[in-house]
């Protein structure tokens, strides 16, 4: 029976985190439709997350390479007073990035939902 509540004690605590992260994460950046996201990205800071090889194979035109795994070093390359636009393959990388940017100071931050596969707009290949 003490297996029992283990089990339960490790769901419970695995479904609050989860939950704090849904609620850290919808604070810190807005999901985008990809209409919403063409409106506003070419007056803001468009930023790919994803890694060069990634980005070389296709992006967002206008886009700037960005990759999550170097944002730590570079962030301070991106301007607080000017919105950032994120996406990564998915999403799930941008929103790990916007929470990082959102702890920096960075107030106006959004990604496109559902990330660059979802993307039916204009794209570069190098």
């Amino acid at each position: 029976m003490s297996w029992l509540y283990t089990i339960l004690i490790i769901v419970g605590v695995i479904v609050i985190y989860t939950l704090i992260n849904a609620l850290r994460l919808k604070k810190a950046v807005t999901s985008l439709n990809e209409e919403e996201f063409k409106k506003g990205y070419r007056k803001a800071q468009l930023i790919d997350v994803r890694e060069l090889k990634e980005f070389e194979g296709g992006h967002i035109l206008g886009a700037r390479n960005l990759p999550s795994t170097q944002l730590r070093n570079r962030y301070r390359e991106l301007r607080t007073d000017q919105p950032v636009y994120l996406y990564c393959q998915s999403g799930t990388r941008s929103s790990r990035a916007a929470l990082f940017l959102k702890k920096k100071g960075y107030d106006q931050l959004y990604q496109l939902e559902g990330g660059y596969k979802k993307w039916n707009g204009k794209i570069k290949v190098k």
